[in-house]
């Protein structure tokens, strides 16, 4: 799966552009089990898929700040399959939407936002929440996680079926040299994962999914280099979950 953002490579790279393409897309990955990932969200705008995004309480989902668009948007939940001729298809409505105050863009960080359901859900055996950390420490690099996502593959193509691919953490430090190659100086409270020395990682379409390492959710999809995902180039990008968690609370108990 790739992000949503697409990086303007030309003679000074000095920022990240919309690749036009939001949604989730994996990249070398292969169908979710039918019992796993029960957590994952559909962000759709008029109808149509746009973002992932991940239920981490019966009336909140999680996802980035760069999908909130125009249009009126509502969740699908509860499903591996987003076929818009799906009879069975959950559909919720959004009773309101809450970006981080400081997120202007991507390049700039802050790349996170809560989405209030217009009603609590009730889990069952199709439906879950995920777990996010319960306070902020680092994560350990290397570690083995995976990304999930709906959208276009290595080859371009757009599924409705759920994919899901492993990927590895990488040191911040390796991470930043990396993209200071490309002139991009990396914002703050971010993670790094997949994307480089890998054929796996996250695509135009994957943004707001969540990067679960040993059940957690630990980071939100938020950009990568280029909108081709042609890996390997460089790591993508999450948004650090565990940085947010007072500002997660404050807007979950209406303060904001």
């Amino acid at each position: 799966m790739r992000a949503t953002y697409s990086m303007l490579l030309t003679v000074a790279l000095t920022c990240l552009t919309l690749s036009g393409t939001f949604g989730a897309d994996i990249i070398n990955g292969k169908r979710a089990n039918k019992n796993s990932l029960l957590y994952m969200a559909s962000i759709q705008t008029d109808g149509k898929h746009k973002c992932g995004g991940f239920l981490i309480d019966p009336s909140y989902v999680l996802t980035a700040a760069h999908c909130d668009t125009s249009g009126n948007m509502t969740v699908i939940l509860g499903t591996h399959n987003i076929d818009p001729q799906g009879s069975n298809l959950r559909r919720y409505r959004v009773q309101s939407k809450h970006k981080h105050p400081s997120y202007q863009n991507v390049q700039n960080g802050n790349d996170i936002m809560l989405v209030k359901l217009f009603k609590k859900l009730k889990l069952s055996k199709a439906l879950k929440t995920v777990q996010i950390p319960s306070k902020d420490k680092p994560i350990k690099r290397k570690s083995k996680c995976v990304v999930a996502g709906w959208g276009k593959t290595e080859k371009q193509n757009v599924v409705n079926d759920l994919l899901v691919t492993d990927v590895s953490t990488i040191n911040f430090t390796t991470c930043q040299s990396m993209w200071k190659l490309v002139n991009v100086k990396l914002p703050d409270n971010i993670i790094c994962a997949g994307g480089v020395d890998t054929k796996s990682g996250a695509c135009q379409g994957d943004s707001g999914g969540p990067l679960v390492c040993s059940g957690l959710a630990v980071g939100i999809v938020s950009f990568n280099l280029k909108s081709r995902c042609d890996y390997p180039n460089v790591p993508n990008i999450y948004t650090r979950i565990s940085k947010y968690l007072p500002w997660i609370k404050k807007v979950m108990k209406g303060g904001a």
